[in-house]
């Protein structure tokens, strides 16, 4: 039977000059796996959230998740409140050479998805890290945009035209990553700047979310009135779709600053 999806935290709010954001984050184990290899971070203190996602179920997989999320963690709590592009693909490049040495002594492949939302202390400006297959979508005046790249072959493939996106080779693609943290070439990751405006809502999700909620009600459950409320209607929408995979989510909505 699927496991039940557990009550959301309460969101953590941030006031950042002209707006305020709140995150809140959830995750499910689905059927397929003795356990989650998903890890999730809302930060307590800082406008801060990420995912990751293991890949397969061994040691590991669990070993690069905890690693890779731990790390950048640090690295954003220490480069605070000097947060850029800089500083973040230097983070993310500690996060490569700690997830390689957390492998180093496995016989076994440790590597595992990240993809994270930071936002500057004056609420100007956000930025995305996407290394993986986990991905960020926003929300915004009713249009749910996926705002990055998903670095697997199927993605190639779907996109160059060699095969159709519902074929069984894409289907078979899509566990082909091209890159990701832990990877032997030490890829960078993607980096893109995006703003924040009253109203958005920001949607991290490892692939257990994006693969089994199509588009129409990912945006549905979007719009709930409290971003707890869709974090919990999403995940037990994972369920009833089959749980085939753990499925985490993350989602990160923008006010206007309350007036003082």
């Amino acid at each position: 039977m699927p496991d039940e999806v557990p009550a959301p935290a309460e969101p953590r709010r941030h006031p950042l000059g002209e707006i305020t954001v709140e995150a809140v984050g959830g995750s499910v184990v689905g059927n397929r796996y003795p356990a989650n290899f998903d890890v999730l971070h809302v930060d307590p203190a800082l406008p801060f959230a990420a995912v990751a996602d293991g890949m397969g179920a061994g040691e590991g997989s669990r070993r690069a998740g905890t690693t890779a999320m731990g790390t950048l963690v640090a690295q954003v709590r220490a480069a605070w409140p000097d947060v850029g592009p800089r500083q973040l693909r230097a983070a993310a490049a500690g996060v490569q050479s700690a997830v390689r040495a957390a492998g180093a002594g496995l016989a076994e492949l440790t590597g595992c998805t990240l993809t994270a939302l930071l936002v500057e202390p004056d609420g100007g400006q956000g930025w995305l890290l996407q290394l993986g297959d986990s991905r960020a979508y926003r929300l915004r005046d009713g249009l749910l945009e996926l705002m990055t790249v998903d670095h697997t072959a199927a993605w190639l493939g779907v996109l160059h035209g060699w095969y159709p996106a519902d074929s069984p080779a894409a289907a078979r693609a899509r566990y082909q990553l091209t890159r990701y943290m832990g990877h032997p070439g030490e890829p960078e990751a993607d980096l893109l700047a995006v703003s924040l405006r009253p109203g958005d809502v920001w949607l991290l999700c490892t692939d257990g979310v994006s693969d089994q909620v199509d588009y129409h009600l990912t945006r549905e459950l979007l719009a709930a009135p409290r971003p707890e409320e869709a974090v919990r209607d999403l995940l037990g929408a994972t369920l009833e779709a089959g749980g085939d995979d753990n499925a985490t989510a993350v989602i990160v909505r923008v006010h206007a600053a309350t007036p003082h």
